[in-house]
């Protein structure tokens, strides 16, 4: 450039001839023309596009290739790679070139035919929420967790939370712990066409929506927006920010003793991440959360309960099966038809408007969990299969439990196995704390039936009666008794003595 620039000054303000400049700096005709027509090396350009001699003949089968791959109904996943196309050229046409030419090609022309995309403005108070997935360490295991985002296009907060499995309940929650950590409720959410929120899709813009997701949007009085089928772009906002959370609060795999501790992170995460400026904003996220807040709804009074309900039968083992996994009920429901409802922590079945059983929330597969006092009422009549039961194939009682048996058998022979089931059959009614208590009181005196044990246990559990306390019955303060007569007590008494 400094040549140059020397060249032209001496020639066009000094006047030295061009004649003179050739012979001095070597220079041809041509090149020095091209110096003094350009205040800069104009660059090389080609006047005729590269051959492709032997690609060329191919370039009209990768193009409609490629055109047939963009029709939206070729599955996504189901579209050639750049090898695959190299594959079928050499195999189907007699390609004899390289895989990299064509790997080349393919890139140029998929570069090129690439969407674009208008940059939109983000109202205040609406949001994106997607799940992700992520591998966590629960417990010394390696697991998959469903990570639940939801995001504010408007100040670029967003709160992520963790759980077992991607399904209505963990649904739910993700909702309802974001709506906790911004502090009010976005106006409206924009979704993808999940299945746990749409159960049909009619036409391009109508949907059925799942009964789950019409109590949680009548709960907390949101709208939704979906998008189109396969748009998932639609809100990028909140697919982006999955990644973003993946990469910066997950990495290196994280390892916690339970998900409860592992949502503890995130949560503190997410709070720091609003001290974060984005580019392009003159405010930190927090800051711009105060604009969101104060265009969203408040939230309800009440809590929300995140569950699924479902209608189950019960079988003859006495299971009812939810989620893949079998919960034991009282062997008086068997074959009956029982209301389960499951939650992000517990099961519970009932059968009308009774509680029948309840149990821990199992989220693996094919697991069963039985509650040994479900199948007591059972033993009681079949006491043979007492030692063989599997429900209580697990079940540690405290030792006097193992003595009292022992001397109810040794006392009445096979009729104290079933006197002893009556005993643990008192647990129905009372915790195996307070059960304990009563069985080592019964050992100490000698008094090993079932009605001697029961009789201590409703004995220790009696309570004193207290004084009727007009608290929290405010109706009751204007009531008038009046005073009884006791005239006729008196003069009674007054011949007695």
């Amino acid at each position: 450039m400094e040549q140059w620039n020397e060249i032209r000054r001496k020639v066009l303000v000094e006047g030295v001839s061009k004649r003179q400049i050739c012979r001095e700096y070597g220079l041809g005709w041509r090149t020095l023309e091209k110096m003094l027509g350009f205040p800069e090396p104009p660059g090389y350009r080609r006047r005729v596009p590269r051959g492709r001699p032997r690609l060329g003949p191919f370039v009209g089968l990768i193009d409609g290739i490629l055109a047939a791959d963009a029709d939206p109904s070729t599955p996504r996943k189901q579209r050639h790679t750049a090898r695959r196309i190299y594959e079928r050229l050499r195999d189907e046409h007699g390609y004899s070139g390289s895989e990299v030419t064509v790997r080349r090609y393919v890139a140029e022309q998929t570069r090129v035919s690439g969407e674009v995309f208008v940059p939109l403005c983000q109202p205040a108070g609406e949001a994106q929420f997607d799940f992700g997935e992520a591998t966590v360490e629960i417990a010394g295991v390696r697991v998959k967790a469903a990570l639940a985002v939801m995001t504010l296009p408007y100040s670029d907060a967003f709160f992520v939370s963790a759980y077992p499995r991607e399904c209505t309940e963990t649904f739910q929650a993700g909702h309802v712990a974001a709506f906790a950590f911004f502090g009010g409720v976005p106006t409206k959410t924009a979704y993808d066409n999940t299945r746990l929120a749409v159960s049909r899709i009619v036409g391009p813009n109508e949907r059925t929506l799942t009964r789950e997701f019409l109590r949680l949007e009548s709960h907390f009085l949101f709208t939704h927006r979906f998008c189109r089928v396969a748009r998932g772009n639609e809100k990028g906002h909140v697919e982006n920010l999955v990644g973003y959370g993946r990469r910066n609060f997950l990495v290196p795999v994280p390892s916690f003793a339970s998900f409860t501790e592992l949502n503890a992170h995130l949560r503190e995460r997410c709070l720091a991440d609003l001290q974060r400026r984005v580019r392009g904003a003159r405010q930190t996220k927090a800051e711009l959360l105060a604009d969101d807040r104060a265009a969203m709804l408040p939230l309800p009074e009440h809590e929300f309960e995140p569950r699924r309900v479902e209608q189950r039968r019960a079988s003859s083992l006495s299971l009812v099966r939810f989620d893949r996994n079998d919960y034991s009920v009282p062997t008086a429901y068997a074959h009956h038809e029982l209301t389960v409802m499951g939650g992000i922590e517990r099961i519970e079945i009932s059968s009308g408007t009774e509680l029948v059983a309840s149990h821990p929330r199992d989220w693996g597969a094919e697991q069963t969990t039985y509650d040994p006092r479900h199948y007591l009422a059972l033993l009681e009549r079949k006491p043979g299969a007492f030692d063989f039961a599997r429900p209580l194939e697990r079940w540690d009682l405290p030792v006097g439990f193992r003595l009292l048996r022992r001397r109810l058998e040794a006392d009445l022979g096979f009729t104290g196995t079933r006197e002893f089931i009556k005993v643990l059959r008192l647990m129905e009614h009372s915790s195996v704390g307070e059960l304990t208590g009563a069985v080592d009181a019964a050992l100490a005196i000698g008094a090993t039936s079932a009605d001697a044990v029961a009789l201590i246990l409703y004995h220790r559990s009696e309570q004193p009666v207290g004084l009727f306390s007009l608290d929290g019955h405010p109706h009751l303060k204007s009531v008038q008794i009046d005073p009884p007569d006791l005239t006729r007590y008196a003069a009674l008494t007054a011949q007695g003595a």
